[in-house]
């Protein structure tokens, strides 16, 4: 049954291409749901029906993994039999009648322009690394990345001229982002003033650099902003994905079309971005409720 893992794994690594993030996720689920079969008797994938498969999931249930968690071990489940069936080591799909538990959406968080305003004017770019960190933040807030899309980045990937930054998201997928201009003078700040002094012998072609010359670790980034928001006075819970949800919901409340934001974000699936619409909702909502004389 190990080997069966192992082999899936190493499918989804050569022939679909996946990130080795998603190759981890998948092996935990499979692996963690062998132990439960192992300790249940089963031997064999062929003993395993739909029934051995929804005790499992109602077993992860009851030790209180939420729904999302659950639903993505649905999913994990899923290909892998899927992928057994089409190999020829199994006949029929246990997996196939499952269903995904439901989720309750959860909005994301998001900061005001006031509060980005705040933040970015809070940082002194005459001090140390204070050009770093405004370039950093501003990035985050005018081209939405990700964390891991803003630690990747290299200067071989940015065009200053067309103001493009090109990057790698996830599953592996490149798209260029578009550098707004305030992160555009952020950046040619940065690299003309700081990037230099924090060079090394070791340095990579990494953008942004720690103090010792090496490439900004995620933790370190996170740390970064939330020293930054603090030094700002800012009492939420600042962190780089705020900034992101940020960027996209300031894009919709100004009139963007939902399509261009997937893009922007590099977002597989536009049902992925549909979930700013309802931070708009529930804006409209409120102003209309405060507003209208019978709101």
């Amino acid at each position: 049954m190990e080997l069966q893992i192992d082999g899936f794994i190493l499918y989804l690594a050569t022939e679909r291409g996946l990130s080795t993030a998603y190759q981890l996720s998948v092996r935990q689920s499979l692996e963690k749901f062998l132990a439960w079969a192992d300790q249940h008797g089963h031997r064999n994938w062929c003993d395993l029906g739909t029934d051995d498969l929804s005790a499992f999931l109602g077993h992860l249930r009851k030790s209180g993994l939420n729904a999302s968690s659950l639903r993505i071990t649905v999913v994990h489940l899923k290909i892998f039999f899927r992928f057994l069936v089409a190999r020829g080591h199994l006949e029929a799909d246990p997996a196939d009648p499952l269903l995904s538990p439901k989720t309750a959406s959860k909005l994301p968080e998001t900061l005001n322009t006031q509060a980005i305003t705040r933040l970015l004017e809070s940082i002194d770019f005459s001090k140390r690394l204070g050009p770093r960190d405004l370039a950093l933040l501003e990035m985050f807030y005018a081209s939405g990345l990700r964390l891991s899309e803003i630690c990747g980045a290299r200067l071989e990937h940015l065009d200053l001229d067309d103001r493009f930054l090109r990057v790698t998201g996830k599953g592996n997928k490149t798209r260029l982002v578009p550098i707004g201009k305030r992160a555009l003078d952020a950046l040619q700040r940065y690299l003309s003033h700081e990037r230099p002094s924090l060079v090394t012998a070791q340095t990579s072609s990494h953008l942004f650099l720690s103090v010792r010359g090496g490439p900004l670790s995620p933790d370190r980034v996170r740390q970064i902003v939330k020293e930054r928001a603090k030094q700002a006075g800012l009492k939420e819970n600042i962190y780089p994905h705020l900034l992101r949800h940020s960027f996209a919901t300031h894009l919709l409340e100004n009139g963007a079309d939902l399509r261009v934001i997937q893009e922007l974000l590099g977002h597989a699936d536009i049902g992925t971005t549909q979930i700013y619409t309802h931070v708009d909702q529930k804006r409209l909502k409120a102003v209309h409720q405060k507003f209208h004389p019978r709101g």
